[in-house]
């Protein structure tokens, strides 16, 4: 795909014409004041950190991967905004159904660092058990379902919480993140022609990213764009600046805040960039010109928001310098921790499944705890 094809997509995104893309942060630094979530100086910088931390570790696990060390990652690069902005907007008690990008969230939100890099490993501490390839994990303290390859289960997984949650008359929203592609997904259409019917609190995160692996986002659909797609279903739908982690925030707030007032659901589209891959397994190069990057280059979320840290005064470069060393430091001790670790074992696999194993079950396991039988004589 050319350069221009991909301006023209972003160009006719960001056009008044299609009913506004909000945008808080404006390219001198300034916040528009009628969409500013008001952040402080401290948030700020929580926030950025957290986007350098993110950033760090898919620099650090492609580095892994490519050595051997680790079989799978699939990062984040140039998403960060739309990641850890929408998930700094929820609630505490609010849940995440993730696609499979939202590593950031799941740290942003309380999952323990040494456990995403022991599933990154698959070692005898990796919350999945080694059960699940690198980067599905799931985090019940952090609010954080399953992360799980098919396109589109976590819509309806997001959508049915959300339901319960309602029947039960409980204060609970639940976000769930997607790419443009899952639109074109059965769970897309289920979800959302469900939530509309039934005003669930549900928040649909479309992270247009301009690519589902290699279909561009113009062969996905015939839609103008994809928060339109909202309107047969009855939902609500807004465009933002997923670049923007200001326009995350507010956006997401009010989308939350309408879910938890019984106002039902919401579908966003964060206009963003995959700068990377797919995943590692990925060479974007044998499908996208890479001029096409350069044009996104000025639109990285990091360093966005870092020019209005540097206007704001709150975060010098001797202050990032620091912060990365504390990030590097972090990193290979949780490298160093979690490939140091045993796999899980054997019997192991017999865990979580059942209460009480049938009787079946624990034939196998006594049979394989007493190891290999002996070879049977031949006659």
């Amino acid at each position: 795909m050319t350069s221009a094809a991909h301006e023209s997509i972003y160009r006719a995104a960001e056009s008044d014409g299609d009913g506004d893309v909000v945008r808080v942060l404006g390219p001198d630094g300034s916040l528009d004041a009628e969409n500013d979530p008001r952040l402080s100086a401290e948030e700020v910088v929580h926030l950025y950190r957290h986007m350098l931390l993110t950033r760090l570790i898919d620099e650090r696990l492609v580095m892994l991967q490519r050595q051997g060390r680790i079989g799978f990652h699939i990062g984040s690069l140039g998403e960060e905004a739309s990641i850890i902005g929408s998930a700094y907007a929820v609630r505490t008690q609010d849940w995440l159904f993730p696609c499979y990008r939202e590593f950031g969230a799941a740290l942003l939100r309380g999952m323990p660092l040494q456990g995403y890099f022991d599933n990154m490993f698959g070692n005898a501490n990796d919350p999945a058990k080694g059960r699940q390839m690198p980067d599905h994990y799931t985090c019940r303290a952090a609010q954080f379902g399953s992360v799980s390859s098919p396109i589109g289960t976590q819509i309806t997984q997001a959508v049915g919480f959300a339901w319960a949650a309602k029947i039960q008359k409980k204060d609970l929203v639940a976000l769930t993140y997607f790419g443009e592609g899952a639109t074109s997904s059965n769970e897309f259409h289920n979800g959302l022609n469900f939530a509309g019917v039934f005003k669930t609190p549900t928040v649909f995160l479309c992270r247009n990213n301009g690519w589902a692996i290699s279909v561009p986002a113009e062969r996905q659909t015939a839609s103008r764009t994809f928060a339109e797609k909202g309107v047969a279903y009855g939902v609500p739908a807004v465009r933002v600046d997923g670049n923007d982690i200001f326009a995350m925030i507010a956006v997401t707030r009010d989308a939350v805040r309408r879910a938890a007032a019984g106002e039902g659901p919401t579908l966003i589209e964060a206009i963003t960039y995959r700068m990377g891959g797919h995943s590692t397994s990925d060479d974007p190069t044998r499908y996208r010109d890479q001029s096409v990057l350069s044009p996104w280059t000025s639109r990285d979320p990091l360093a966005r928001l870092r020019g209005y840290l540097d206007k704001q005064g709150w975060f010098s470069d001797e202050e990032e310098q620091k912060a990365k060393v504390e990030i590097d430091a972090r990193l290979k001790q949780a490298v160093e921790t979690a490939e140091s670790t045993p796999p899980p074992t054997l019997e192991s696999m017999f865990d979580d499944v059942f209460e009480e194993l049938p009787w079946h079950l624990r034939e196998q396991r006594e049979e394989l705890l007493q190891g290999p039988r002996a070879p049977a004589a031949h006659h």
